[in-house]
C-alpha cells in the first residue's frame, strides 16, 4: 500500500472529522433545550448572514467549524416548527429520537430500493406496528416522502383496481372519476393530475355543518356519473381535513363504496393518529374498511420530517400497480422490491425514526401526546368562548385545529382587520398562527400537533390574540 492510499481524501474531513462532529453534537444539545421553552421573540437574519448567503460557489475549502457555525445561524433564523408556540399549519415537532435516527440513518446511508437485510426487516415491522398502532388491517406499506406521494401511491393502486392495465395502456378510452370532500387536500386533485385521471374529473363532494362529506350527495354524484358512462376510481375520505380538522363519515362512505364496487381511501396526513386515542376513535368508525389509508408520522405522530406511511389491506394492489422486472433490479423467486410496490427508487432510511419513537416511548405515550393536543385544542376553543370579541366555529374542534375571528367593536373590514392580526402576530413572535379562508372570510388557524406544547401556551396565544387585536384595526385602515 502506498502512502497516497492512507492520506485522506478531499472529501474526507480528515483529523478534524471528530471535533465536528463533537461541535455540532453541542449545537444539537442547545437546541433540544431551547426547544423546550418558547421565544419571546422571532431571531432574524443578519445584515452579515443576508450577505453569506449571497456569496458565490466557494471554489476551495474552508474550515468545517466555521461552516457549521454559519449552518446554525441560518437555522436559528428560520422558522422551527418544533416551539411549543409554532401553531401554524400543521407542523412537525421533531421527537429528539427521531432526530437521532435521522442521523444513524444518513451515517449509514442505506438505501432501501431493494433487499436490504434487516433494514428491510425493520421497516416491514414499523409497518405492522404502524397498523396496529392504528388498529387497521395491513397487509403491506411503505414509508414516503410525505402525504402527497402517499396518497398518489395508494391512488395509483386504486386507478389499476378499476382500470387494470391503465398503467400500460393510458387513459385514453375511459373517462375516470374521482371522488373527495369539497375541503379535500390539494393533494388528491395532484394525484388526478399525475396519474391521467384529470383535475376537471376529481368530484368535490357537499360538506355538512360539521364539513364532513355528505354520503347522500355522493351517491348522487356515482349515480349520475355511472349513468353518463364515467368510471369511479376510488372514493377519497378525508380523517382530518387541514382547514378545520373535520373527519368525514368513513363507515357511510364504505358502504357507498362496497354498493358501487368503488376503491374507498383514507387520507388521515393529519388526523389519522387521532384513531388510535380513545375519547376521538368513534370518529374513525368503519377505517379497517377502507382499502387503503395514509398518514404522515411526521404531522402528529411528532417524528421529524420526512416520514409519511401509506399501508393497504390487500398488497397485489401495489405490486399490480408498480411491480416491473428490469435487468438492473435483481429479483429472487416471487420475492418483490420496495420498488415493486413504490413510486421512489431511492429510498432512505425513513421507517427506523418511526420504530425508535415506537420502541422507546411506547405506543401510549404518542396516544397520550395526541390527547393532550385535543384537550388543549378543546381549551382554546372554552377560552375563546369567554371573550365576546373572539368567534369559533359553531362545533367545537373534532380534532386539533381551532379557527378563531377577531370581531373588533367598529371595524368596517373583519377580514382585512384579521389579516392584519395574523401578521402582525407573526412580526411579534410571541406564537406563530397562520391565515385561513373559510366559508370566503378570514380566520386564525391555530393546530396543536406538538408534544412540547402545554396548557399555558394555549392561554399565552387567547392573550396575544386579544392584546394585538385591539392595536391592528390601525394597519389596515
Amino acid at each position: 500500500m502506498t502512502d497516497d492510499a492512507l492520506e485522506p481524501s478531499g472529501l474526507s474531513l480528515g483529523a478534524q472529522r471528530d471535533a465536528a462532529l463533537e461541535h455540532t453534537a453541542q449545537y444539537v444539545l442547545r437546541a433540544w433545550n431551547e426547544f423546550d421553552r418558547a421565544r419571546e421573540s422571532e431571531t432574524l437574519p443578519s445584515p452579515e448572514l443576508v450577505e453569506l448567503l449571497k456569496a458565490p460557489l466557494p471554489e476551495h475549502a474552508s474550515n468545517v467549524l466555521a461552516m457549521i457555525d454559519h449552518a446554525v445561524e441560518v437555522l436559528d433564523a428560520s422558522l422551527a416548527q418544533s416551539r411549543p408556540r409554532y401553531f401554524a399549519f400543521i407542523g412537525s415537532s421533531g421527537l429528539e429520537v427521531g432526530a437521532l435516527a435521522d442521523l444513524l440513518a444518513h451515517s449509514y446511508d442505506i438505501n432501501l430500493a431493494v433487499d436490504a437485510r434487516a433494514a428491510t426487516q425493520l421497516e416491514f415491522q414499523a409497518v405492522h406496528w404502524l397498523a396496529q398502532f392504528l388498529e387497521y388491517p395491513a397487509h403491506t406499506g411503505a414509508f414516503t416522502s410525505g402525504g402527497t406521494i402517499s396518497n398518489i401511491t395508494a391512488l395509483a393502486s386504486a386507478r389499476e383496481a378499476a382500470l387494470p392495465g391503465a398503467r400500460h395502456r393510458g387513459l385514453a378510452d375511459v373517462r375516470p372519476t374521482l371522488y373527495c370532500s369539497s375541503e379535500a387536500h390539494y393533494s388528491i386533485t395532484r394525484a388526478a393530475e399525475v396519474l391521467g385521471i384529470g383535475a376537471d374529473n376529481v368530484r368535490a363532494i357537499e360538506i355538512d355543518g360539521d364539513r364532513r362529506m355528505r354520503p347522500d350527495r355522493l351517491r348522487e354524484r356515482l349515480v349520475a356519473d355511472v349513468a353518463l358512462g364515467h368510471t369511479p376510481v376510488a372514493i377519497v375520505a378525508t380523517a382530518g381535513t387541514t382547514l378545520t380538522g373535520a373527519v368525514d363519515p368513513i363507515d357511510e362512505l364504505a358502504e357507498i363504496a362496497k354498493e358501487f364496487g368503488v376503491w374507498l381511501h383514507v387520507d388521515g396526513a393529519y388526523g389519522l393518529p387521532a384513531a388510535a386515542v380513545g375519547e376521538t376513535r368513534d370518529l374513525f368508525r368503519g377505517l379497517a374498511r377502507a382499502d387503503s389509508i395514509t398518514v404522515d408520522c411526521h404531522k402528529w405522530m411528532f417524528v421529524p420530517k420526512a416520514c409519511s406511511a401509506v399501508l393497504v389491506r390487500d398488497g397485489a394492489t401495489l405490486t399490480r400497480a408498480f411491480a416491473h422486472d428490469e435487468a438492473y433490479m435483481p429479483h429472487e423467486g416471487e420475492q418483490f422490491n420496495a420498488v415493486d410496490i413504490t413510486l421512489e427508487y431511492s429510498r432512505p432510511f425513513r421507517a427506523l425514526k418511526l420504530w425508535l419513537a415506537f420502541a422507546t416511548h411506547g405506543a401510549s405515550a404518542l396516544r397520550d401526546g395526541v390527547a393532550r393536543n385535543c384537550e388543549q385544542a378543546r381549551l382554546l376553543y372554552h377560552l375563546a368562548g369567554e371573550h365576546e370579541s373572539l368567534e369559533t366555529l359553531a362545533s367545537q374542534p373534532q380534532l386539533s385545529i381551532v379557527p378563531l375571528r377577531v370581531s373588533a367593536s367598529g371595524c368596517a373590514d373583519p377580514d382585512r382587520h384579521n389579516e392584519a392580526l395574523c401578521a402582525a402576530m407573526q412580526a411579534d413572535g410571541r406564537v406563530y398562527v397562520s391565515p385561513a379562508t373559510i366559508d370566503g372570510r378570514t380566520w386564525l388557524r391555530p393546530c396543536f400537533t406538538n408534544f412540547r406544547t402545554r396548557d399555558d401556551d394555549v392561554r399565552v396565544l387567547v392573550e396575544v390574540v386579544m392584546e394585538l387585536g385591539s392595536r391592528c384595526s390601525t394597519l389596515h385602515d
